[in-house]
């Protein structure tokens, strides 16, 4: 054991077993478990948030399926390093390439692996905290199976902080109680690496053998820890989140600030304009429906420009966001539009609704009571849409600003003139 490894390092799984929180993956019914027994391996995308297992699932393949194991990261690494990995490949015969972070490859760098991977000399392992259906190139990502990797529950991290308390080399030395969990817990934000870090980085703090764990103690570690993630640029996610909840409060002076924090530090420009368009359309919405064509643009605009300009691009696009009327009206009618289908399920379309692209359907009435809207006055048609057993739902409720409240006097009279 390399007693100058981190706690997280030293905990890490050598085998499925040992994995916490992906039943579904590497329990006894898990597909990449079961592969791995078959020797039937393809190549493979890990998706998931940070600290929930990607690379360790990497490496624990690697030793249970024998073969030899390559690693590069995507942050410092370039095509070059790519060719090298797979002429090693090439004569030791077929090896697994783990990539992490796997997104910030560009295009010419993710086709560098597409030969390899097609001829079976390497399976290639990605690892990535973003959608692969957006970073992943269309060639790439249909040589590979996407996997899910779930986030870790309390009980997942608190298995996690006993194992590593009776498990480690290190802290069995020690006599630990470990009185409380809601502080490593909450300041972890789910990832096990922090996690089991800041229980190293606490346990520290005390000169005896005797330890006691409070969530006051955790505390003070935590925010002096934290600072000093500060001044390395490593809160990615807790700068991403400030970035996001800033526009989201119409503050476009901390938004800019943390913009600023991000692009300083290298953050990825499409990263932060995909944020601004999935903001645009949960946070403002109909509110300014503008909103969204500007981010749109925005996210566009940072692919063709890149850096150093593209600040110029995301600084506009902040400040009309942060600065734009808000309203979650869409997404609230969104999540209440898919509560009513896991409530009734796929309940009977009305039969005036229905499609009759043949003879027997026609002769069921399919369509035959249907009113064309446009033949109407104001090109609105009394006639319920819903299925019968959800008749008369409101699913979007129009929010108090300037857009929405037009939006509710058109609603409002039409349900007056037809009774709703």
């Amino acid at each position: 054991m390399n007693h100058t490894a981190p706690l997280a390092e030293r905990m890490r799984p050598k085998t499925f077993l040992n994995v916490i929180g992906q039943d579904h993956l590497t329990g006894e019914h898990g597909i990449l478990k079961s592969q791995v027994q078959q020797k039937i391996l393809p190549s493979i995308i890990l998706w998931g948030s940070p600290g929930v297992g990607k690379t360790t699932l990497a490496q624990v393949i690697a030793n249970e399926i024998h073969l030899p194991f390559f690693a590069l990261s995507a942050i410092n690494a370039g095509v070059k390093d790519v060719r090298e990995v797979i002429l090693k490949a090439e004569k030791e015969g077929k090896s697994i390439l783990f990539i992490d972070e796997i997104h910030r490859f560009n295009k010419n760098q993710q086709d560098a692996l597409l030969g390899a991977v097609e001829r079976g000399t390497i399976i290639l392992i990605g690892a990535t905290t973003e959608n692969p259906s957006f970073e992943v190139n269309n060639a790439l990502l249909s040589r590979c199976q996407v996997y899910i990797l779930n986030p870790l529950s309390k009980s997942d991290l608190e298995s996690l902080l006993q194992r590593a308390i009776l498990q480690d080399e290190i802290l069995k030395q020690k006599q630990i109680e470990l009185r409380e969990t809601d502080a490593l817990i909450y300041f972890s934000g789910g990832d096990a690496r922090k996690l089991l870090n800041l229980l190293e980085l606490t346990v520290g703090v005390y000169t005896s053998d005797k330890v006691v764990i409070t969530n006051e103690i955790v505390k003070r570690q935590a925010q002096k820890k934290t600072a000093n993630y500060d001044q390395s640029g490593d809160l990615h996610y807790d700068i991403i989140s400030a970035f996001i909840k800033s526009i989201r409060g119409s503050d476009p002076n901390a938004a800019l600030y943390y913009l600023a924090r991000m692009l300083r530090s290298g953050e990825d420009v499409k990263f932060i304009a995909r944020r601004l368009l999935i903001l645009a359309s949960e946070d403002i919405g109909l509110a300014n429906p503008t909103a969204s064509v500007m981010a749109t643009s925005c996210f566009q605009a940072v692919q063709m420009i890149g850096i150093p300009e593209s600040d110029l691009i995301l600084s506009q696009t902040v400040i009309y966001l942060a600065t734009s009327p808000k309203s979650n009206a869409a997404t609230v009618a969104m999540h209440k539009a898919y509560e009513l289908v896991e409530q009734f399920g796929d309940a009977p379309v009305p039969i005036a609704l229905r499609n009759a692209p043949i003879k027997l359907m026609k002769e069921l009435n399919y369509g035959a009571d249907y009113k064309y809207a446009h033949a109407f006055d104001g090109n609105f048609v009394d006639m319920e849409f819903m299925p019968d057993i959800l008749k008369n739902q409101k699913i979007y409720n129009p929010q108090n600003n300037t857009r929405e409240n037009e939006i509710r006097n058109i609603l409002q009279k039409w349900w007056k003139k037809y009774g709703y």
